[in-house]
């Protein structure tokens, strides 16, 4: 008998702002600037069952024996990794657990306090390798990207049904996947003309009545839909929620500042280029996550399943753009609109594909400009 596609999650109530600590405030940070869990020094669980709920984010269910097993050889792989190349002596305590649970308690300080700084570091691992091992199960199955999109945008529907359905205030949520069209010319106006370098080929939008409502919808994604750590690091586009802001307007936020991993004023020194074909009006949090999925549906039963490496989560990216109505309104006024930012990028594309050659006249004038 096949497993459910994804592990059940314990319902939660909504948390208000108001409620929000330190723990809330660092995953939130992750995601307005793009950050890696790579650079954190300490997790922030408090209990055995939040880690729970986290590996079931992950898709992960470790009272099943073929998650617990696959999960343990995945750590495994860490501690050899650490021993190999950098000589690291993790401790038993960490390397062999009782529960995989132990480790993430460690890494907060809850459990075995000494062994904090050795369990972050073997976590970190575990992330890229299972990440490396969510790739290689795609690449080995006959499953297309239209099949990661669709089995995304459903997990995604029902998470936003959800948080309607618990009151948060959602005016707007849609879905698209980019066109064959679209893909090429945002292909020619990179530089980096790779495909898999376009992380955006299915994008959910979501637009909430007002700024301060951002917050609470952006950690309930992160309770119910995505792990924080799958943040794809260096794709964040934050012109519309400064973290300052947040520090600035909720004075229970600013007593965290000298907690945090990184100093209040990182993100002044952090360039950020931002998106050249947008208007210098426009506002938007834009961010890129890999999307865990579970692709029982792909393979054997569990007990019938003779590969060698066992697991069952791969990975699609996906994009979410939120902001609030009268962003969403002011965004589509003047320089702004979405018709001149397409303007401004096709003729980035027609100056790259002519250069050297006769520059032919663009097909349609700038809006607004006379034929």
């Amino acid at each position: 008998m096949r497993l459910p596609l994804e592990p059940a999650l314990p319902d939660l109530p909504i948390r208000p702002v108001q409620e929000m600590g330190l723990k809330e405030l660092e995953r939130v940070r992750l995601i307005l600037r793009g950050g890696s869990i790579v650079d954190w020094r300490r997790l922030h669980f408090r209990t055995r069952d939040e880690v729970d709920r986290f590996l079931r984010l992950c898709c992960l269910d470790l009272t099943q024996p073929q998650d617990e097993a696959w999960a343990r050889r995945v750590l495994d792989e860490a501690v050899e990794y650490l021993r190999r190349t950098f000589g690291y002596r993790v401790a038993e305590a960490v390397a062999r657990p009782q529960e995989l649970h132990d480790v993430f308690l460690c890494a907060c300080g809850l459990k075995e306090p000494r062994l904090r700084r050795i369990a972050c570091i073997v976590l970190k691992c575990m992330h890229v390798v299972q990440h490396i091992e969510g790739r290689d199960l795609q690449y080995r199955l006959a499953v297309s990207e239209a099949d990661l999109a669709d089995m995304a945008i459903r997990k995604v529907s029902g998470a936003m049904d959800e948080a309607r359905a618990k009151g948060l205030p959602i005016s707007e949520f849609y879905h698209s996947v980019k066109t064959r069209e679209s893909l090429i010319t945002k292909l020619l106006a990179k530089k980096e003309t790779v495909a898999a370098q376009v992380y955006d080929k299915t994008r959910f939008r979501i637009v909430t009545r007002t700024r301060a409502d951002i917050l609470p919808v952006l950690y309930f994604l992160t309770q119910r839909l995505f792990p924080f750590n799958f943040v794809v690091p260096g794709q964040t586009e934050n012109s519309l929620l400064p973290f300052k802001s947040l520090l600035r307007d909720f004075p229970h936020f600013a007593a965290h500042a000298n907690d945090l991993h990184l100093d209040p004023n990182f993100e002044d020194r952090e360039a950020s280029a931002g998106n050249p074909f947008s208007g210098a009006a426009y506002r938007v949090l834009n961010f890129v996550v890999d999307l865990p999925l579970r692709l029982d549906a792909w393979l054997p039963p569990p007990d019938k399943d003779s590969r060698e490496r066992k697991g069952r989560v791969t990975f699609t990216l996906v994009e979410f753009q939120i902001l609030d109505e009268r962003t969403a309104t002011t965004n589509e006024l003047g320089d702004s609109a979405h018709v001149r930012y397409k303007h401004r990028q096709r003729r980035k594309v027609l100056r790259r594909l002519s250069r050297g050659l006769v520059v032919p006249r663009l097909a349609e004038p700038e809006p607004g400009e006379a034929e």
